[in-house]
């Protein structure tokens, strides 16, 4: 049996952060990331220990959640990793049969397959254990209608205007230095996963550090986890400071997809988004490198755009800082045109800044 056939995976249902305030993180990705407010679970709602907010834009979902107690998992989780993600949701046809597939193979089951129900229908639910303190979770919609899931209400509210994201294009992992290789196995026995790029140290390095990165995908291709360690280097990497702060392995950063990245650019900083700078020598042949693309290539060096070519095409990707005063999670904004890839050919610019500003923070 090809592995695709045994999990059909239909693409990303949600991301779940759990924050240390859910209400001031909604006004945040509202005002600052242009995401709509959908619904919320709280005490409004009959939830007594615990306020989630479900926001959108395009087709990206991100729940926002906190305690309400001070001996809960959320908080425990917040107070070791402060905050990031603790769900990365994955729609499915069939819930029962997921959880069937993957513990065949060897998951670790938090939550066996579990019906909710309220006057909207029926949504189904099961949960596996990830790297780290990470879970996925799997979602069966076919049955349900509500805006959400049973418990949560409707918001109304207007919201900030969206600034252009459409939907998840990757979701990014750290791991501890000889664990890459452990979950690129996971993803494919437990999900069926296979391997699309690897890139090792000598493809991402710089003077002073180093990482490897697999880039696992589901069958259908809607849904990559590229997967990322650190390696020897004369200094600590980015991978390294963010193990280091995360406490253990974690998303690093979530990427999502615009039709117009430097409209989309524009509006986030606007909004006082603070992006990676790479030095402005990576303009000076870019044109050379990465031949004929329909954008402006002073407009991209305004914004801080960086572009890569492959067999497949271009892609254009900028990433901003770290959300919170941690240097941990972090967001990309990427346009593909045609390119499947990751932006090889500019890991080492990216990295340079990267490390400009570990070193900002005493950290490289």
């Amino acid at each position: 049996m090809p592995p695709s056939d045994f999990l059909p995976i239909r693409g990303y249902d949600h991301v779940e952060f759990y924050v240390g305030n859910a209400k001031q993180a909604a006004h945040f990705y509202d005002r600052v990331f242009g995401f709509k407010p959908l619904a919320k679970l709280g005490l409004e709602t009959g939830c007594r220990d615990r306020a989630s907010y479900v926001m959108q834009q395009g087709r990206v979902c991100f729940v926002l959640t906190s305690a309400l107690l001070p001996d809960h998992e959320v908080t425990r989780h917040c107070a070791l990793h402060g905050d990031g993600v603790r769900v990365v949701a994955l729609e499915v046809g069939d819930v029962e049969a997921a959880m069937h597939a993957v513990k065949t193979r060897g998951a670790t089951i938090v939550q066996p397959a579990h019906a909710l129900e309220d006057e909207h229908g029926t949504l189904k639910t099961g949960v596996i254990k990830y790297a780290g303190d990470t879970l996925f979770k799997f979602v069966e919609r076919g049955a349900y209608r509500g805006v959400f899931a049973p418990g949560f209400q409707p918001i109304e509210a207007l919201g900030a205007e969206p600034v252009g994201l459409a939907a998840i294009d990757h979701v990014v992992t750290n791991v501890h230095l000889g664990e890459m290789d452990y979950w690129a196995r996971w993803y494919e026995r437990v999900l069926g996963f296979t391997q699309l790029k690897h890139f090792t140290d000598q493809d991402i390095s710089t003077e002073y550090s180093a990482l490897m990165s697999k880039v696992m995908e589901n069958g259908g291709g809607k849904c990559k986890f590229p997967i990322n360690e650190p390696a020897e280097g004369r200094r600590r990497s980015q991978i390294d400071e963010y193990l280091d702060y995360y406490h253990g392995p974690g998303v690093q950063h979530i990427a999502m997809n615009t039709r117009d990245i430097c409209a989309t650019v524009r509006a986030l900083r606007a909004r006082d988004v603070d992006f990676l700078r790479v030095p402005d020598a990576y303009y000076e042949d870019l044109q050379d490198r990465v031949g004929k693309i329909d954008e402006d290539f002073e407009e991209l060096k305004e914004l801080g755009i960086l572009v890569d070519r492959d067999e497949d095409g271009y892609l254009l990707q900028i990433f901003t800082a770290p959300v919170q005063d941690r240097p941990t999670l972090f967001f990309e904004v990427i346009e593909r045109h045609g390119s499947r890839g990751f932006g090889v050919g500019n890991f080492k610019a990216l990295f340079v800044s990267l490390e400009r500003e570990q070193a900002r923070r005493g950290n490289l």
